[in-house]
């Protein structure tokens, strides 16, 4: 795939059993546990994406032994912590990478230099460093601690920590700096977050207590305790398995599998959403592998209705939004989309984005500060116009949004920069003209 552009467009149905690439949360986890942990990590099904990559990469850096035995198989030797960097450590466009490793590594007494790409290096990291700062760690970086950036670790201190909003990142980045604080480290969430960091260290052996209190999820991790290496299975993203399923929804006598989806429920707002608007969307052959549940979900063509997603369910879905608002955009009535200010701090201001790739193929839409609403073309009895080419500024989920989008709609849409699909998505061009879908 190269940076030259791509168009998709109108054709027949999709139809096909896939499997969507590792999810990219536990692909990070993994890699970060492992080169923390005594002794070895073998891990399966591992994305093998650029961000995912760069994380390996870091872990190198900084002592591990991470090698490739296969397609998704990598092992990772750890010595139990960390050593220091002998470079400056380039995370690419990975925002879960570099605030991971940032809160892995702050616990130990020696300093390293984060940067990243063009996207990267304007993303806030306050938000990590705040609470990395109160344990004991210091910096020096661009203006909003933006990369690059230099974190000084040490002896860290016990924190007790309350999100400000939520996000899995800082929660991460604090009980990973807590491994090796004195006390460990405390977060107190107002609404829950993804949960894979808690589920992940207690399979490499650590104590984490989680108790629902009426004020927020507390998660403790008790001080003084060790990692120790495991096998992991990692499960199909639903993040990445949204495209294919919501392309299904929206295209004519379309059916198509997703296989081994994460079903952590703290994932699958986007599938609530979904059926909620009376999508055809059927999970079946539930099971557990390495502590997360998972199974195949089935998406059929179908008339969806425009509904009001609740605000406090974004933490579930707020890399999903991009493809609900496709989803919305054949929709009968008007999505409302609300609580989702995180969106314009990821890898691109994606409410903007969205809200002018939609205007720019016919579909209604309203931008608010923290918010977005659809206004779906079914009721005026034809599909969406498409016929733009939509600006991406890099942003791999903007560009697959507005793909599938095109194949549904009554003209082509192109979208230039789709070279960093690759970041969560590789091969996501081959997958989906492998069930019949016109990208060129």
């Amino acid at each position: 795939m190269t940076s030259a552009g791509l168009t998709a467009k109108r054709g027949g149905p999709l139809r096909g059993r896939v499997r969507a690439p590792g999810d990219k949360s536990i692909s990070h986890r993994s890699l970060i546990l492992g080169a923390l942990a005594r002794g070895t990590t073998e891990i399966e099904g591992l994305l093998e994406g650029d961000d995912v990559l760069r994380t390996a990469a870091a872990m190198r850096s900084f002592g591990a032994k991470v090698e490739r035995l296969g397609e998704g198989r990598w092992r990772v030797e750890g010595a139990g912590g960390f050593s220091e960097p002998s470079d400056v450590i380039d995370c690419g466009n990975a925002g879960t990478g570099v605030r991971l490793i940032m809160g892995a590594m702050a616990g130990f007494p020696f300093a390293a230099t984060f940067t990243g790409d063009e996207s990267l290096r304007g993303r806030p990291m306050r938000r990590v460093l705040g609470p990395l700062s109160q344990m004991g760690a210091t910096f020096m970086g661009r203006s909003n601690g933006r990369l690059p950036l230099t974190l000084q670790g040490g002896e860290l201190k016990h924190l007790s920590y309350r999100l400000p909003e939520p996000s899995a990142q800082v929660k991460s980045a604090v009980l990973l700096a807590g491994l090796h604080a004195q006390g460990g480290a405390q977060v107190i969430e107002p609404e829950a977050t993804r949960d894979h960091t808690e589920r992940m260290l207690r399979a490499f052996g650590a104590v984490v207590e989680v108790q629902d209190k009426p004020d927020g999820r507390w998660i403790t991790l008790p001080g003084g305790q060790t990692l120790t290496g495991t096998k992991v299975r990692v499960p199909g993203d639903p993040s990445s398995a949204a495209f294919p399923l919501v392309a299904a929804l929206v295209t004519p006598g379309s059916e198509v599998t997703v296989e081994g989806v994460l079903l952590n429920e703290l994932r699958t707002g986007l599938f609530t959403t979904l059926q909620e608007m009376g999508g055809d969307l059927v999970i079946s052959n539930v099971r557990e592998e390495s502590g997360e549940p998972v199974g195949d979900i089935t998406a059929r063509h179908s008339m969806l209705k425009g509904v009001s997603v609740p605000p406090e369910r974004a933490p579930s879905m707020i890399d999903e939004y991009p493809i609900l608002a496709v989803a919305a955009a054949f929709a009968d009535g008007s999505t409302a989309m609300r609580g989702i200010g995180e969106m314009r701090v990821k890898e691109s201001d994606r409410i903007a984005l969205m809200a002018a790739g939609l205007a720019a193929c016919g579909v209604g839409v309203e931008e608010e500060p923290e918010g977005l609403i659809v206004v779906g073309a079914a009721r005026g009895n034809h599909a969406v116009a498409g016929g733009a080419e939509v600006t991406t500024k890099g942003d791999h989920r903007i560009a697959m949004s507005h793909l599938v989008m095109g194949l549904a709609a009554d003209a082509p849409i192109a979208v230039d920069e789709p070279g960093m699909i690759a970041t969560s998505f590789p091969g996501f061009v081959e997958l989906m003209r492998g069930m019949g879908a016109e990208i060129s």
